[in-house]
């Protein structure tokens, strides 16, 4: 009996919380072998699982932002307009002044900062709300699309079409893998070992309480299952084909946000301004650096996914980006991030954006409609959102952010009991 308790306490993160509590998680697993079994097979072939990340890294990479605008209280709905606003500028660039791709990924980036620091203005420094400025935005930079594109389609170099329908390269012995994905997932592997070694020895040096190692040893094991699992089915698809390019973007990206919103005074301040913007005020947080670099970091990630949309679709449209903010939105919101901003986290909107991608891959692979992909998608957000506020509203903890719980660091043993502040995991402190 202790060890279940045990197990309860530690596997996901130190809670004594339930398996309605990691409900997210589960949600993905149960959708996975859904599919698989319905699919008879085809989910979790190494071709499907190339396409899910192929197609769905630029929805993504927009939750990346998107989750930090929410946390801060607003919401941004011309991402999508913003990404086909910047892939029409690169690709008449390339076409009509020939600057070289790797330019042209600069100019889009540029281009994306411009537009956010545009936006960030008029939020952080007039006041206008995020949602009165975005909601203009789209407008404007869907209507700018249309008049520089003529609405027509216009092609980009096949340099550039790397970042988005482009592979890890085969390098080294035929082994009947892609080696340089197989590095990666070795990589990977030592650099989960390494962390939970030292997460331990960190809990030991502060005094807290230390999971029991037969806990650390199974958490290690289904960790490295899974990405032992991941990387050879990356590295085993047909000749050609590993984990794409925007894979890898998409992998930085997480890493870095993650690292930036946990461990840096500038991102727990994103957090102290969502949770109680007015006492973050008094705490010394610059409110309106804040807000403005929220806004601007959003851009300049749509505009990093209209980029990577360009290069796989070879071509940029009129019809590029439309409905983007929505979806990322829902990633964010299903990946457990509060309505009321304040709490929410990278990896938990990198799993609700999963959960999306692999139900949307799932029911196309079926060949439900559009019609019913929409309806199904619907209730999912909906429900997923319900069921967290109201395990809020009844004092539990939240399901989807005490599921996260073993993506954060460690932090030193709090006060027991539910009532405690310090046992929500997203809620970050001020750090200043």
């Amino acid at each position: 009996m202790s060890r279940i308790k045990d197990l309860q306490k530690n596997l996901f993160g130190g809670t004594t919380s339930n398996a309605r509590q990691f409900g997210m998680i589960f949600t993905l697993v149960a959708i996975v072998l859904l599919f698989q079994i319905w699919t008879n097979g085809l989910t979790l072939t190494s071709g499907n699982l190339i396409a899910v990340v192929s197609q769905y890294s630029y929805i993504l990479i927009l939750a990346i932002g998107m989750l930090m605008v929410i946390v801060a209280g607003h919401i941004d709905l011309s991402v999508g307009s913003i990404a086909a606003f910047t892939g029409i500028v690169v690709a008449k660039a390339m076409q009509e002044y020939a600057i070289p791709w790797p330019l042209g990924i600069v100019l889009g980036l540029v281009v994306g900062a411009l537009i956010g620091a545009w936006q960030g203005f008029w939020v952080a420094y007039v006041g206008v709300p995020a949602f009165i400025v975005t909601l203009a935005g789209m407008l404007l930079f869907r209507g700018g699309n249309q008049y520089i594109g003529n609405a027509d389609t216009v092609p980009v170099p096949h340099g550039f079409r790397e970042i988005g329908a482009g592979y890890l390269p085969e390098v080294g012995p035929d082994t009947g893998y892609n080696n340089l994905t197989l590095l990666l997932g070795v990589l990977a592997c030592v650099g989960v070992i390494w962390r939970e070694l030292r997460a331990r020895q960190k809990r030991r040096e502060m005094n807290a309480e230390v999971a029991p190692m037969w806990i650390s040893l199974l958490r290690l094991a289904v960790m490295l299952g899974v990405i032992i699992f991941a990387t050879l089915r990356f590295a085993g698809g047909r000749i050609g084909t590993s984990l794409p390019i925007s894979g890898i973007i998409l992998i930085v990206l997480v890493l870095a946000y993650s690292f930036y919103t946990r461990n840096t005074i500038g991102g727990r301040h994103i957090y102290a301004v969502g949770g109680n913007a007015r006492a973050a005020e008094l705490s010394g947080v610059k409110l309106k650096r804040v807000n403005f670099f929220v806004m601007m970091n959003m851009s300049v990630l749509a505009a990093l996914a209209g980029m990577i949309f360009v290069a796989r679709s070879a071509a940029s449209g009129p019809q590029d980006g439309l409905n983007w903010e929505l979806d990322a939105i829902a990633a964010v919101f299903v990946g457990g991030a509060a309505v009321s901003g304040g709490l929410g986290t990278i990896s938990g909107s990198i799993v609700g954006g999963l959960v999306m991608a692999l139900l949307n891959n799932g029911l196309q692979l079926e060949g439900v409609g559009s019609d019913m992909v929409q309806i199904i998608k619907g209730l999912v957000l909906l429900l997923a959102v319900a069921l967290d506020v109201y395990n809020k509203s009844q004092g539990r903890f939240s399901i989807i952010g005490t599921l996260m719980r073993p993506f954060q660091r460690d932090a030193p043993a709090g006060p027991a009991g539910p009532s405690s502040t310090s046992s929500d995991p997203d809620k970050a402190p001020v750090a200043g």
